[in-house]
């Protein structure tokens, strides 16, 4: 079985900075491809950033992208999301989520995935 729980969800400015980290128990853990998906109040489920279990495959939602970064430590069965330049609208509860294998072509979307974490909250201030 996998478990995955976040962390470092809070309030910030707009323009301020968090960085969210997804612990991972169970086994293999490098080999699970692992994302990070928000939902707002009153909207879907999305996609935020994705990476691969070895580093690579790294892939972005077109609203965070350069501002957002996802890596991934496997010594510490960790995944983190810094989040910079952040605004009003990317305050939602995200998720980490994770798929055994990988994702291809960038098909990122959550009912691909096998496991999810709680969430955490991130509240943005204007």
């Amino acid at each position: 079985q996998v478990q995955l729980v976040e962390s470092g969800g809070g309030l910030a400015q707009a323009g301020g900075s968090l960085r969210l980290s997804c612990v991972v128990s169970g086994r293999a853990f490098s080999s699970y491809a692992t994302g990070w998906f928000r939902q707002a109040p009153g909207k879907e489920r999305e996609f935020v950033a994705g990476i691969g279990w070895s580093g690579g495959n790294i892939y972005y939602a077109d609203s965070v992208k350069g501002r957002f970064t996802i890596s991934r430590d496997n010594a510490k069965n960790t995944v983190y999301l810094q989040m910079n330049s952040l605004k009003p609208e990317d305050a939602a509860v995200y998720y980490c989520a994770a798929k055994y294998g990988a994702v291809v072509g960038g098909n990122w979307a959550p009912y691909g995935m096998d496991y999810w974490g709680k969430g955490t909250l991130v509240t943005v201030s204007s």
